[in-house]
């Protein structure tokens, strides 16, 4: 189901995601890798009026607070819902029970003709973190480990504690696939 979110009482805005792609090329072209820290923290900035947003909707649909949506009946409404918004479709799983992934084929941040060298939903990484950790109702860590900017046919995110994330960026930075770092810490 996709339909319009009311913008103005949810505080938020509408952007292309041209504007939203010459954003971000202007702040890495500027900024160097110092950009993905700057869209980072105003990802988490936005997070809770994306999960007032999201609460708002999920009642004008019948299905209650947010919190309280069954675990699988939640991938399909948070799909729909950042659907509505532009995001693109979005996928909820777990990788080993170790952490969640969020994957999406055509996540609006992703930019296919980018050719970065790394993961660069950076905006998205922190209001994703924001607004899963409210829905947690516990600080939550996203990473980015597979994105279409990089030539990959995904973008994917893990989600998980800040502990969890950071053992799985030190494995990466020593060769190890996200994959077998996540295992480890079943």
């Amino acid at each position: 189901m996709s339909e319009s979110i009311p913008m103005t009482e949810s505080a938020m805005v509408g952007l292309t995601r041209d504007t939203l792609g010459s954003l971000h090329g202007a702040l890495f072209r500027d900024l160097g890798v110092n950009a993905a820290g700057y869209l980072q923290a105003a990802g988490y900035a936005g997070g809770a009026a994306l999960f007032s947003a999201f609460g708002d909707w999920c009642a004008r649909h019948g299905h209650g607070a947010p919190e309280a949506i069954a675990a699988q009946d939640f991938e399909r409404r948070a799909s729909e819902f950042f659907h509505a918004l532009g995001w693109g479709s979005l996928a909820v799983g777990t990788l080993h029970g170790a952490v969640a992934t969020l994957d999406s084929a055509d996540w609006a941040e992703a930019n296919a003709d980018a050719a970065m060298p790394f993961p660069g939903c950076h905006l998205s990484s922190g209001m994703l973190a924001d607004f899963f950790g409210r829905l947690a109702g516990a600080p939550m860590a996203v990473m980015e480990v597979e994105c279409r900017s990089t030539g990959a046919h995904r973008c994917r995110f893990l989600l998980g504690s800040g502990e969890a994330l950071q053992h799985i960026y030190d494995a990466m930075s020593q060769g190890t696939p996200y994959e077998d770092a996540a295992a480890a810490l079943a």
